[in-house]
């Protein structure tokens, strides 16, 4: 299988050999993290947004973004075993970026004048619906920086000791740290002082256990992808 990678193509172009195996994707490798980066943005985003909505599930209060954003924990870990740390690394940057360009175009959308001569709810109640959003996208980004590069760095150590051995270690390991870290970060910026406190309670706790049961859940999804980093970082 063909390896997409400038350096190692134009190496191959002029007959050198020298080049190092660890700098090669495979078409597989590439199309792997293009689907589960995207995938890991996507949920992020569309979290941010559902988020706005408090819902209640069995008797716990719990922000609608936890419907989505719990998996990305796992595409995380997806995307660390197919790219590396490095990879990882700029995927979770990469979309605490995305989420800032989400929060400015929301924000443009609220305070740039409507057309007068189209009307409804739309309209009038944009801003008040997704002004809000602004304040847990913030939130968002600060608790993803701090809790999914925790996780890099709890995966890493995992892999440092048991290679490639016990995969479903490295998900589990990693995500009992970043949950509650995730969950507690977001919950207090997002929502202290605009709801009561016994609710922000309320959407940690459903939200640690949310997301736990989802990390455990999608845990066999760190085996659909190839170890090729083992040793190698």
């Amino acid at each position: 299988m063909g390896t997409i990678n400038p350096r190692v193509d134009s190496a191959v172009a002029v007959g050198r050999t020298d080049v190092d195996a660890t700098t090669m994707y495979s078409e597989r490798a590439v199309m792997v993290l293009m689907v589960v980066g995207g995938a890991y943005v996507a949920t992020s985003l569309m979290a941010n947004v559902m988020s706005v909505r408090i819902l209640s599930l069995g008797g716990w209060a719990v922000d609608a973004g936890t419907l989505t954003y719990p998996l990305t924990f796992t595409l995380r870990d997806v995307v660390h075993k197919a790219g590396g740390t490095a990879v990882a690394r700029t995927t979770v940057v990469a979309t605490a970026g995305f989420n800032a360009l989400l929060a400015l175009g929301l924000w443009a959308a609220a305070v740039l004048p409507g057309d007068p001569a189209t009307t409804g709810a739309a309209q009038s109640e944009f801003a008040n619906v997704l002004n809000p959003v602004l304040r847990i996208i913030a939130a968002s980004i600060i608790a993803q920086l701090i809790a999914e590069l925790v996780d890099t760095e709890v995966y890493r150590a995992w892999v440092a000791r048991f290679g490639a051995r016990h995969q479903w270690g490295r998900v589990i390991s990693s995500n009992s740290v970043s949950v509650p870290l995730d969950s507690v970060i977001f919950a207090v910026i997002a929502f202290a002082g605009r709801i009561p406190g016994a609710v922000v309670w309320s959407i940690i706790w459903a939200n640690i256990a949310i997301k736990g049961v989802t990390a455990l859940a999608s845990t066999p999804l760190i085996y659909t992808v190839r170890d090729r980093w083992v040793g190698r970082e």
